[in-house]
């Protein structure tokens, strides 16, 4: 590995997107991929994750997540445990300075913010991962691409600090883009395949996209173990449900790409009721109501983004509706919003002046 030995740049920020699920969520696990190959259909969107990593003055390791309220600031060396305080920017700092400067610490300053709460359902851990990677690969000029960068935010979070999850945030992230990723059998690589819609087929979708959050998640760990725990076992209803949102994303792949919205979400509709059936906490009294409300009032279908237990909900609607059902969520206890595609993965820069 190449020694960096100091920063290039001092004082460098960074923001990577967060991304809506819209199938195949699941079949990422490498409990199922590895044996039956996995397929993610996914888009990022205009909500960040952010980074800013500068020297410290005060010749302390000191990290922030401004958006927790929480600061963890230790001395200048690498006794600590990467579990405790807030252990991504921890493990991001720790792998750096192994790898990329001998194993000898330095003094930084490195605080971030995301755009939603814990528990969204957007990916934003596995952003705020990335952005952290490209806020040092910026700094200390590392060639680390987008595929590099994806596997070694998973390498971080799921193997170091042992996080449930599969691999399709750490891509999305990593790449930016309306993306359908192809994790293949027997763990022979991944494949991220952007998305070639024709401009007015890409307007016409965003145009009917809604997100609403629905209460913050607690529950994603233990719906992941759940689905880990069913295919382990051989848990034939997880298996077959896994099985039928992998055809229900590569059926949304194909409609999107012909501009068929509507159905579409038909398929997403579908894909729903097959990912609650991997495990029992994926759905609440309070999802369930939000999406009965969206269906009321003008949404084609709908399914929460990410694991589940709450975060947010993704709708596709009528766009001349479109308004008035993010009035009615809203007035329902939900918190409701369009939202934008973006395309680009990790924008870093260097902080002028």
């Amino acid at each position: 590995m190449k020694m960096s030995g100091e920063l290039k740049h001092t004082n460098v920020r960074v923001r990577v997107p967060l991304r809506l699920g819209l199938g195949g969520g699941g079949t990422d696990l490498a409990s199922y991929s590895d044996e039956y190959g996995g397929v993610v259909l996914n888009a990022t969107i205009d909500r960040y994750a952010y980074a800013h990593l500068t020297t410290n003055a005060d010749s302390q390791i000191c990290f922030t997540a401004d958006d927790l309220g929480k600061t963890d600031v230790l001395p200048v060396s690498m006794d600590f445990d990467i579990r405790d305080g807030l252990p991504l920017h921890r493990a991001v700092y720790a792998y750096m300075m192994e790898t990329y400067n001998g194993g000898v610490p330095m003094p930084l300053s490195i605080s971030t913010t995301i755009d939603v709460p814990a528990g969204s359902g957007l990916g934003a851990s596995s952003a705020l991962t990335v952005a952290l990677i490209e806020a040092f690969a910026l700094a200390m000029q590392l060639p680390l691409g987008p595929y590099e960068m994806a596997e070694l935010a998973f390498h971080l979070e799921r193997e170091r600090l042992g996080m449930m999850g599969g691999k399709q945030d750490q891509y999305a992230a990593a790449f930016g883009g309306f993306n359908f990723i192809d994790f293949q059998a027997g763990g022979r690589g991944v494949v991220v395949n952007p998305l070639r819609m024709h401009r007015d087929c890409l307007n016409e979708f965003e145009s009917s996209l809604v997100i609403c959050f629905s209460g913050q998640s607690r529950e994603s760990a233990r719906i992941i173990e759940h689905q880990v725990s069913g295919l382990k076992s051989m848990d034939e209803k997880t298996l077959q449900s896994l099985h039928e949102i992998k055809r229900h994303a590569a059926e949304m792949k194909n409609l999107l790409i012909s501009g068929q919205i509507k159905a579409t979400a038909d398929i997403l509709q579908r894909s729903w009721l097959a990912k609650k059936a991997t495990a029992s906490s994926i759905t609440n009294n309070a999802i369930d109501n939000l999406l009965e409300i969206a269906l009321q009032n003008g949404a084609w279908g709908g399914k929460v983004s990410g694991a589940g237990g709450g975060g947010f909900i993704m709708l596709l609607a009528d766009p001349a509706r479109r308004h008035n059902l993010i009035e009615a969520l809203n007035a329902n206890g939900g918190s409701a919003s369009a939202v934008r595609l973006t395309f680009e993965g990790p924008e870093s820069w260097v902080v002028p002046g």
